[in-house]
């Protein structure tokens, strides 16, 4: 019988009204799939007929249960996410069917070894680097295998016809969510980027019956038709790195109550992933396989298309600046930190700066003072 967790009345509102939402679809009958990462292939998941909820933690909450099982040196991302999970404070998790995972860091290939303990999961491995041979027949294979392991979670069929319905609904998504990213591009911008980077998250919250296309279309038009007095002569900032939700209000709103513009994200969550889309007129696993597999990100080796992606967007974007999020723990982001370094300061000829963080509020102060003395930088070279 579906029920709410026991310590549900400790919450505070914000979080009892996620596990309602959540709550009221599980009572309409929708199926839930728990997902951590932009390689995950959601098109599975809609073609099973259930809805996903993406798993990743972004805060404290969490943390300290966590570091009972895992090491206090991992990613907070990670500490976070099972620490929630763990501890029943996440409506998300709590309320999924199943877990489809994906082997994009070790740390979180180990979690889902304690994590598939009370939850269904299933890990799709990664290739190590998606121009080696057969990297693409491989990762096809594991497309074929989770949707065997949904089929099987939820006793349905994921026929061609499903599956191709659901490119089509995940492309018009992208698209509608590459749009709202795109508002940006006007100079000045007409709405804040953590505005921005909060609704383009929202889609992945998405539990009514409404339509999410429909819906994403409107905002992006009224993103668009705004005018937004004060913002004439601001900093534009490229923000590059780790996922940036955990730390979004100690950098990203900090950063704009400073007087910079947030403009663009290069991660796996911002335009450059979002972009790509899988073609609707090819075989489907493998044209699945294939648009993931295009997705940049420091656990692939190598990922030189990450710096031509940052090229470009702060080309298109008229970045005036770039800044690094590295998370505590993320070795690979850490790594590839310098070559981001030397190619903004020496290629482009733009103020760089890497900012080493977690989720904790230890360094908010450090940080604010870190970052206007950036727009000061940036302003001078303007």
């Amino acid at each position: 019988m579906l029920s709410l967790p026991k310590n549900f009345e400790t919450f505070n509102d914000a979080r009892k009204k996620s596990f309602m939402a959540l709550y009221e679809a599980k009572q309409r009958g929708k199926k839930v799939v728990g997902v951590f990462c932009s390689y995950t292939p959601l098109e599975l998941v809609y073609a099973a007929g259930a809805i996903s909820v993406g798993l990743c933690g972004k805060s404290e909450q969490g943390i300290p249960e966590a570091e009972a099982h895992l090491p206090k040196t991992l990613c907070p991302l990670i500490k976070a996410s099972y620490g929630m999970a763990l501890t029943d404070q996440c409506p998300f998790f709590y309320f999924s069917d199943g877990i489809l995972a994906e082997t994009t860091c070790d740390g979180k290939k180990k979690m889902y070894e304690l994590m598939s303990k009370f939850k269904p999961v299933h890990v799709m491995n990664l290739p190590q680097g998606r121009d080696q041979a057969l990297a693409l027949d491989a990762w096809t294979e594991e497309v074929k295998l989770a949707a065997k392991f949904l089929e099987g979670l939820f006793s349905v069929e994921i026929t061609p016809e499903k599956l191709h319905d659901a490119i089509v609904y995940r492309n018009k998504v992208r698209r509608a969510i590459v749009d709202i990213y795109e508002t940006a591009k006007l100079k000045p911008s007409p709405v804040s980027g953590y505005e921005i980077s909060t609704i383009a998250e929202s889609a992945d919250f998405h539990f009514t019956d409404d339509d999410l296309v429909a819906k994403l279309q409107r905002t992006a038009k009224d993103l668009r038709e705004r005018v937004r007095t004060g913002a004439d002569g601001r900093p534009r900032v490229l923000i590059t790195g780790c996922p940036n939700a955990g730390v979004r209000d100690k950098i990203i709103k900090t950063l704009e109550e400073l007087g910079a513009d947030y403009v663009c994200a290069d991660n796996c969550a911002g335009p450059r992933t979002q972009k790509f889309m899988v073609d609707e007129n090819s075989e489907p696993y493998r044209a699945i396989a294939e648009r993931y597999l295009k997705i940049n990100c420091s656990v692939m080796t190598p990922n030189t298309t990450r710096f031509d992606d940052i090229r470009e967007l702060v080309k298109e974007y008229r970045a005036d600046g770039v800044i690094e999020i590295v998370l505590h723990g993320c070795h690979t982001f850490a790594v590839e930190a310098f070559t981001v370094m030397n190619m903004v300061q020496n290629e482009l000829g733009l103020p760089y700066m890497r900012l080493d963080t977690d989720f904790s509020q230890s360094d908010k102060g450090q940080i604010e003072t870190r970052l206007g003395a950036f727009i000061e930088m940036m302003s001078a070279a303007a």
